[in-house]
């Protein structure tokens, strides 16, 4: 567990990083992780961070998301949701997945939209790591009562995967950390595989 001066702390220390990161890319930077107040999300933003992904605080502390739309904007905020199957149901869970809420996906999903978020990062805490693929069983259940660009996550473990989602329809973007963690120069493989199979990725020049 970590208490509010340890998480200040680690906020601190997050923000540094981003300073030093964003010298030397050209993408835009999404950062979270303990934001709980509007002092929170300003030292992210002024270290050069692009937008910000709210977890926790959507459901703890609705106001506080409220007010980051109306001074940052829509498109600055993305709401991360981490979901799990429970008797066969996506219930949505809190706190780095400690925490469930009584709310099932569909009802969570309208509700973050209702606050006027920008963005939704949807992950499936089942398949996160697993590398077997999306949870596309439950996306394509869920996909239809997204209104705002939608990047899936957890379990992409190959380019086929990243291909799938892709293609689904409201489905913006993929997320993966796979590629990034375990397999070496797979990510820019699977860009060229997916370039190449004529999907919409960017196509970087160095």
């Amino acid at each position: 567990m970590i208490d509010a001066s340890k998480e200040k702390k680690d906020l601190q220390k997050f923000s540094s990083t981003i300073s030093k990161i964003v010298q030397n890319i050209f993408i835009p930077i999404c950062a979270g992780g303990g934001i709980r107040s509007i002092a929170d999300a300003e030292l992210l933003f002024n270290s050069g961070a692009d937008k910000i992904l709210l977890n926790s605080s959507l459901s703890e502390n609705p106001n506080l998301v409220l007010e980051l739309v109306k001074i940052y904007g829509s498109q600055s905020i993305v709401a991360s949701i981490d979901f799990k199957i429970n008797r066969g149901s996506p219930l949505v869970l809190i706190n780095n997945g400690k925490t469930e809420l009584d709310k099932d996906l569909i009802t969570y999903i309208r509700y973050v939209q209702d606050l006027g978020i920008g963005e939704i990062y949807l992950n499936s805490i089942d398949k996160d790591g697993t590398g077997f693929g999306y949870d596309f069983s439950t996306i394509n259940k869920v996909i239809e009562y997204i209104n705002v660009p939608l990047i899936i996550a957890g379990g992409a473990g190959n380019e086929f995967h990243l291909a799938e989602g892709l293609k689904l329809d409201k489905v913006n973007a993929v997320a993966t950390a796979n590629l990034f963690n375990f397999l070496g120069d797979g990510l820019p493989i699977a860009r060229k595989s997916l370039i190449q199979s004529g999907l919409n990725i960017a196509k970087w020049i160095f």
